[in-house]
């Protein structure tokens, strides 16, 4: 699991804009006239269309895309009865879920009301503002009566999610673990361990599957739910048990299945082994499973193991569910989410768990084969085809049990459509960070005297991308790490100039005089510069003692590329290294090259930059569509640079045809398929998106990218050196933590695949 201190989770919800969330018009609003229409006079019309037809309130206004999520905090997360204005953070970011998941708006709504009978008058009363209700963190018993009563009392989906979120994906991964053990699920015993909201709704989900409610014993803190105890609510004498088992343990003898949704650390190995043939456990508590993986798996080779975190297969993690559910139920405005569509998401789930895995899926868990069965009975959290096999599940099934208020006619055109909204989130990064962690890399921080390097640094042991190597001064970098709390206590620390490292000095200088001999350096000034920590870091790299190398916070590009060529120097079959910024915008990234290092690169040295920026591309598993740039569109201008980029472009047709690429092209034309199809249909662009812009000039990429770092409001990350030989990356000076942390998934990335 990673790690998060306190400090940390602080500042990411403080710095920059507070909080997670934020309001975007989605309308012009540049002039009056624009104004006009959004306000007075103009929105009088939609007004009055929705007072005359309510339903037009979905046509005119964002509710068919708004889900309200809301919570009295009686019932947060770990920490309990907090609050309502505590539990907003987890409010939020539920809210940031639904977006980059399924590109649904999201207003979190705290509510001050532990009655009953308020807070439902309450979401009530507010109810027409929204598309759909999520219920969060709320304690039972009272949940399940919110719940019900809001659900018999308004018209719009409704889903408490601590309820029927993990009672889904539990739910779907029960059947395939049941597959693969070649058990019914009529004959199958079940222990229960937990009796809350979450636990009582997987039950009776899983009996609407098939399971006999005379073979589950469920336990609370009092042990066996049984005919013996007087001290059972109503929401549990429908799990009355007829057994008289005294504990857990004896309960789990020949059990098939084991459900955890309680503590940790109360199921030992010697009560798995108890356990019938191909024992089903799904150990859910969080952060601290029931009993932990390896136990479990040491104690029982045939078991089948679930748990609730990502480390381990397997994960039972509602974000698998509850996007795509109202996803579903919003796209045909569905007046409630039945039981009818909760089993439709239940089957969708463990239908794409038997299906053939895409290369992305593997690529983002650093993994070949990604298979169903014993380690994958549900999907990855970041399968992309969640969306369209969840949502077209639900949305079909509330048409066919008839609670649509919509039909959908053209299933391949809502899939597409439900595709294009992936590109909301940072998936990008995320696959990245995956497969760095898959294979964590050494990497040489070269500025370790920095407080953010050293920041960095532990981010990218809490995260698992990097083994860092920090070069400097020891006593400073102690210091630092002292001053300001840091935890990288058992980190390497070099100092390049120091007397320990002289031997190391004298074989690098040996080393980089023998590659630079015939270009006028001397035995005596190789080894001396070994005392600069960017040459000292390049030959570890060079050498093989480490993998990658991040620098540039202090220094200036070229001071820093400089040692990076003369010892590491270009891959074999490459004669240029160009720079490559990568912007993270709503429709997907994008990326820019070059940025940083070919002045006024050659129609030959484009097609290389070109094809570097695409390998690089391909390596992160996207398909490029490269647009050569310039002020003219397919030979509308002359002059140098227009005809330099029309040339290269021949050249990559003619060589490279497996390629998607065209030029010269002006940039507007290559962001905007509808002009661009309008007015150059001919073009290999069209109908595609473009992602990837190869400038004439570095004039031009900087200037670019620059304008988009500081004008866009875009995530960028960069800039990512191509063409050499071995992973050696240059930091923006004056980057942010975040930024460096970026690079450093990016260079483990590289490392990896060289």
């Amino acid at each position: 699991m990673i790690k998060i201190r306190k400090k940390e989770a602080l500042d990411y919800h403080e710095q920059g804009r507070p909080g997670k969330l934020e309001v975007v018009p989605t309308k012009p609003t540049s002039s009056q006239r624009d104004l006009s229409l959004a306000y007075s006079p103009g929105v009088a019309e939609p007004c009055l269309a929705i007072a005359a037809n309510p339903q037009d309130v979905y046509k005119y206004t964002a509710k068919s895309n708004l889900v309200a999520v809301i919570s009295n905090g009686t019932a947060v997360l770990g920490l309990g009865d907090i609050g309502p204005e505590a539990s907003k953070p987890v409010m939020e970011g539920k809210g940031l879920l639904f977006k980059i998941f399924a590109d649904i708006d999201v207003f979190d709504i705290e509510v001050d009301a532990t009655d009953v009978d308020l807070f439902v008058q309450t979401v009530k009363a507010i109810a027409p503002t929204f598309g759909g209700i999520n219920l969060e963190d709320i304690k039972a018993p009272e949940a399940f009566e919110i719940e019900e009563r809001l659900r018999k009392e308004l018209s719009i989906p409704i889903m408490h999610d601590d309820q029927h979120g993990t009672a889904i994906i539990s739910s779907a991964a029960l059947i395939n673990a049941l597959e693969i053990a070649e058990k019914n699920i009529g004959d199958i015993r079940i222990v229960i361990s937990g009796a809350g909201a979450a636990a009582i709704s997987c039950a009776k989900l899983m009996i609407k599957l098939g399971v006999d409610p005379k073979k589950i014993g469920m336990f609370d803190s009092k042990g066996l739910i049984s005919t013996t105890r007087d001290d059972i609510d109503d929401r549990k004498k429908e799990f009355v048990s007829e057994d008289s088992f005294d504990s857990l343990k004896s309960a789990l003898k020949g059990a098939d299945v084991f459900l955890g949704l309680s503590k940790g650390n109360i199921v030992t190995g010697s009560m798995i082994k108890d356990m019938a043939k191909d024992p089903i456990v799904f150990a859910l508590a969080n952060p601290d499973p029931e009993i932990p993986y390896d136990e479990a798996i040491a104690a029982r080779k045939d078991v089948i193991m679930a748990t609730g975190r990502s480390d381990h297969p397997n994960q039972v993690n509602n974000v698998l569910g509850f996007p795509y559910i109202f996803r579903g139920a919003l796209d045909v405005r569905a007046s409630c989410i039945n039981d009818e569509m909760k089993l439709a998401a239940v089957h969708a789930l463990a239908r794409l768990a038997k299906e053939p895995v895409p290369a992305e899926v593997n690529e983002a868990y650093e993994q070949r084969d990604i298979s169903f069965g014993r380690e994958l009975i549900i999907p990855k959290p970041l399968d992309p085809r969640l969306i369209t096999h969840v949502s077209s599940a639900v949305a079909k099934a509330a048409i066919d049990s008839g609670v649509a208020g919509l039909t959908i006619k053209d299933w391949g055109a809502y899939e597409r459509g439900l595709l294009k909204r992936l590109g909301n989130d940072n998936k990008l990064m995320r696959n990245i960070s995956e497969r760095a962690k898959k294979r964590p890399k050494r990497v040489v921080f070269a500025e370790a005297e920095h407080y953010k390097i050293l920041k960095a640094a532990e981010g990218t042991i809490d995260e698992g991308i990097a083994i860092p190597v920090l070069l400097g001064r020891e006593h400073i970098i102690r210091q630092l790490i002292e001053k300001h709390n840091l935890e990288l206590g058992d980190v390497e620390i070099i100092d390049p100039r120091d007397d320990s490292q002289r031997d190391k000095r004298e074989y690098f200088g040996n080393v980089f005089f023998l590659k630079r001999q015939r270009k006028g350096l001397t035995l005596f000034e190789s080894t001396n510069l070994m005392r600069d920590r960017n040459h000292f870091g390049a030959m570890l790299v060079e050498s093989g003692y480490a993998d990658a190398l991040i620098s540039g916070i202090t220094r200036n590009y070229r001071q820093v590329i400089r040692p990076a060529l003369q010892i590491i120097g270009l891959k074999d079959d490459t004669k240029v290294v160009a720079g490559m910024y990568i912007f993270q915008t709503k429709q997907g990234p994008v990326f820019f090259a070059d940025t940083t290092v070919n002045t006024n690169p050659t129609a030959e040295e484009v097609v290389e930059i070109t094809l570097l920026v695409a390998k690089a591309v391909q390596q992160m598993k996207i398909t490029p569509r490269i647009a050569l740039l310039s002020y003219s569109n397919f030979g509308s201008a002359k002059g140098y640079d227009a005809e330099k980029m029309r040339d290269a472009a021949s050249i990559l047709k003619e060589t490279h045809p497996e390629l998607t690429v065209d030029g010269e092209i002006q940039a507007n034309f290559a962001l905007n398929n509808e002009i661009l199809s309008d007015i150059f249909p001919f073009s290999t662009l069209t109908n595609k998106k473009t992602n990837v812009l190869i400038f004439p000039n570095l004039a031009a990429g900087n200037i670019a990218y620059k304008l988009m770092q500081s004008m866009g409001e875009l995530e960028a990350i960069g800039p990512v050196l191509l063409g050499m030989k071995k992973s050696f990356h240059i930091l923006q000076m004056g980057c942010s933590v975040r930024e460096i942390i970026n690079m450093v998934r990016i260079a483990a990335l590289d490392a990896q695949t060289k």
